[in-house]
């Protein structure tokens, strides 16, 4: 059964002539804006108007976007505030590494240059480590009897004599230093020609010459060599600078010390002197020595006094 509303309620036009009226209206509203522009001007003010009503509209979606791009950005800028940290700290790393290259890469330069002036057959070797014993001065190199390398042979650097090989492995060697307390060397003062024995004191890292006399010509800065008289080490290599003398002691002879001029605190390279030594007794040891093999020989002592 089809409802329509009672007669007295049918008011106007249909709701089909409604609908084709404004059909036609549309249509000709559109060929009039694509041929004269004429409602340019209408739909810029709709625009402007409904402008403000736009804005409020996009506000929860300006709102979610913002913080989005917020938390999103904060954390980028976390990942690349650490990523620069980093490699702040690779560069510094890098930094360090480079000067300790430079230096070390100076350092080799100056051996070779002394390798040169020695006109000597020499060895490069490197510092593994100094030795466990707090009270002896000694320190331990990466080459031993399979590289060449003989007890008593000289150990320098760029500057001086470091000390001597003392004891040797197969792969690696034991360096007694200039300050070791039962070492000692045969040095001559490079200004007077005065000749001495430098003997070490241990930890407190200084030369002693011993057995000098009050009056000897030896100031305060001058400059020991060695002599070479043991046949050990070649003459001429810097060993020390006299730092003090004191002649007021209580005996007859002077206090003199010495500071090494070479040594192992600054460096790790070092150079050994390939020369052919055995075992050589060290200048104290001949000292002690000297009474007993006259006591062995008095007959040859007496011949050659007399002679």
């Amino acid at each position: 059964m089809e409802y329509s509303p009672p007669p007295l309620f049918k008011q106007g036009a249909s709701a089909r002539a409604k609908m084709l009226f404004f059909a036609l209206i549309a249509v000709a509203l559109l060929m009039a804006d694509s041929r004269f522009r004429a409602l340019g001007v209408m739909r810029q003010a709709i625009g402007t108007a409904l402008y403000p009503l736009q804005i409020v509209a996009m506000l929860p979606r300006d709102a979610f976007f913002a913080v989005t791009d917020y938390f999103a950005s904060l954390t980028r800028l976390q990942n690349d505030n650490a990523r620069m940290l980093e490699q702040q700290v690779l560069n510094a790393q890098q930094l360090q590494q480079n000067a300790q290259l430079l230096v070390e890469n100076t350092h080799l330069r100056k051996l070779l240059d002394a390798s040169d002036r020695l006109q000597l057959k020499t060895l490069m070797s490197e510092i593994l480590y100094d030795a466990r014993d707090p009270f002896s001065r000694k320190i331990t190199i990466d080459r031993g009897q399979s590289h060449g390398i003989q007890p008593g042979q000289p150990v320098i650097d760029d500057l001086g004599v470091i000390g001597q090989v003392t004891r040797i492995f197969p792969f690696y060697s034991e360096v007694t230093l200039l300050t070791d307390k039962d070492h000692a060397i045969p040095v001559q003062v490079l200004r007077s020609g005065v000749r001495s024995v430098a003997y070490g004191r241990g930890q407190s890292g200084v030369l002693e010459l011993r057995f000098m006399a009050s009056n000897a010509d030896i100031r305060k800065g001058d400059v020991l060599t060695t002599s070479g008289i043991d046949g050990v080490y070649p003459p001429g290599l810097s060993v020390a600078t006299v730092i003090s003398v004191d002649t007021q002691t209580s005996d007859a002879f002077a206090r003199i010390l010495c500071q090494p001029i070479a040594g192992v605190s600054r460096h790790r390279q070092v150079l050994i002197l390939l020369a052919e030594n055995s075992q050589p007794t060290p200048p104290a040891a001949e000292n002690s020595l000297q009474p007993e093999l006259r006591s062995k020989h008095p007959r040859k002592d007496a011949t050659e006094t007399t002679q």
